[in-house]
């Protein structure tokens, strides 16, 4: 006889284990009308952030990448555009030498691949790159390296009447081109940095992307950011790095039930182990502090059966 339904287990990629069983009680409790701790579906939102956390991050951002492999097609058109070093190693696609320029190299990458056009533009640039790019280490597109737990845990929580966004420090325009069809996230919830966009009504009316920086969704920027695009506190976060702590903090302070949720890598044979060091995803206060504030941890070698989805 099949399982029914109402007994299936709607985590089926989360080993049995602590975390798992917290998850499963608290939606149970929030959406239960007899609970004390019931939620109403308009107070039931969640965040998540994105790098590390829906998808991977290493051995650096993936619009990182993106931004290196604009950047060398820029070369290619017009070696003399290529002004610096930071630009250079971009083109060369040197990662160690292009960090090694700095947060200001970093920025004047970021800077050139993504302002001087269109949104619509810079759109379709992302989307032809997400067809045809693929991961320097697993030779994977990078729009398939998502964590095949926590697509289960956006459609559990959608099931059970949840609002899901994504609040990262990644690119808004960027991670909008992807989010419907990756996690079923429509754009309008997802929250992220931005640069400056000037309306332009030459001709056709557009949207021109500056090279400024307008808001940086990371760090304390994460709540700040929540007030402004969704305009309640969550109750329910899940992050993987010091980037997020405050998004988990404000989350888990406000009065009622909560859930802090860190993902964290610990699996160097099926992902990528690492927590304290290293230039991303750095996890250092949310290990101090998390089991104190009653936060919970995936860690990926054991509560993971399967990191990534199954390749089609």
């Amino acid at each position: 006889m099949a399982a029914s339904p109402l007994l299936a287990d709607p985590l089926p990629s989360w080993n049995a284990g602590e975390t798992k069983s917290a998850i499963i009680s608290f939606v149970e409790t929030v959406t239960d009308p007899a609970s004390g701790d019931y939620v109403t579906p308009a107070d039931r939102i969640a965040v998540f952030d994105n790098d590390g956390t829906l998808w991977a991050e290493q051995p650096a951002y993936f619009q990182l990448f993106f931004a290196i492999d604009q950047v060398a097609k820029m070369g290619e058109a017009d070696p003399a555009a290529l002004s610096s070093d930071a630009l250079k190693a971009a083109a060369a696609r040197d990662i160690e030498a292009l960090l090694a320029t700095g947060k200001d190299g970093l920025l004047e990458v970021l800077a050139a691949a993504h302002s001087g056009m269109s949104v619509a533009d810079f759109k379709a640039n992302v989307a032809e790159w997400l067809d045809t790019a693929t991961h320097p280490t697993t030779g994977r597109p990078y729009d398939s390296m998502l964590y095949q737990p926590m697509l289960e845990l956006l459609r559990y929580l959608r099931d059970e009447g949840f609002a899901t966004y994504i609040v990262s420090g990644g690119g808004i325009d960027f991670i909008r081109v992807f989010s419907e069809d990756a996690y079923n996230i429509p754009t309008s919830q997802v929250v992220g940095s931005s640069l400056v966009s000037e309306y332009v009504a030459e001709g056709t009316p557009m949207l021109m992307k500056q090279p400024d920086l307008f808001f940086n969704d990371d760090k304390a920027g994460k709540p700040v950011a929540i007030n402004h695009h969704i305009g309640k506190r969550p109750i329910f976060a899940g992050g993987n790095s010091d980037g997020d702590f405050q998004m988990l903090e404000w989350t888990t302070s406000g009065e009622g039930p909560s859930f802090g949720l860190y993902v964290h890598h610990t699996d160097g044979e099926r992902e990528w182990a690492y927590d304290r060091e290293g230039h991303i995803g750095v996890l250092n206060r949310g290990l101090d502090e998390g089991d104190a504030r009653g936060w919970y941890f995936a860690d990926m070698a054991r509560d993971w059966a399967v990191i990534f989805p199954a390749e089609e």
